[in-house]
């Protein structure tokens, strides 16, 4: 049984204060909630504000599901982040809880940057950013969200081709594990991976 003193309950209170605050007149979450999905009144979602602290999974370049011409000279890079908690529960079960959130910002390549002269690295321009949230209350329990200007993720809705691609071919839970090497492992030991997954794997270890 949990028993909560008086100083415990103050406490309580405070970081409950302190976390209501946290959210900004344009939508950014910043300080512990943002752990934890946020809502506007009008169901958009309050974007974290401090996401690259979260967990880094990994970084595409010039990624795209479907064969494509590349276009000279503009590649991005996709990189993925996703929320502490969520992450440290995914290493104990091969899944995501509930409220889980990803980030996914998008920048431009840069060639020929301070003393590199072969490759690319980042830029500072971003394209684009997207959260991926699990959560119980959105239809399907999963929902995309795009972040505009003013810092607020405005739902994408159903059947929307984002929806389709992650929950045929995502390795665990509409989420594209086989592409965060450090969590498809773990994914693997805990038996966790989606028969779609496994589908389409088979289908390209035969065409190889």
């Amino acid at each position: 049984m949990l028993v909560l003193n008086k100083f415990s309950i103050t406490s309580v209170v405070a970081l409950l204060v302190l976390t209501g605050a946290a959210a900004s007149e344009n939508g950014t979450l910043t300080g512990a909630g943002e752990d934890t999905p946020r809502y506007t009144p009008a169901g958009d979602l309050q974007v974290p504000g401090r996401f690259r602290e979260w967990v880094f999974l990994s970084s595409g370049v010039d990624m795209d599901y479907k064969p494509i011409a590349a276009a000279a000279g503009h590649s991005t890079f996709e990189n993925v982040f996703v929320n502490p908690g969520s992450y440290r529960s995914f290493l104990q079960s091969g899944t995501w809880p509930d409220k889980t959130m990803f980030m996914l910002e998008v920048r431009a390549a840069a060639r020929a940057t301070s003393i590199n002269k072969n490759g690319q690295t980042q830029s500072e321009q971003v394209l684009g950013r997207e959260l991926h949230v699990k959560d119980a209350r959105l239809d399907g329990g999963w929902g995309f969200f795009a972040v505009v200007d003013s810092g607020i993720g405005k739902p994408i809705k159903r059947p929307a081709e984002c929806y389709v691609c992650h929950e045929a071919h995502a390795a665990v839970d509409t989420t594209f594990v086989q592409f965060y090497p450090t969590l498809l492992p773990v994914a693997k030991a805990k038996g966790t991976l989606s028969p779609g997954y496994l589908r389409d794997e088979k289908v390209t270890g035969a065409a190889q």
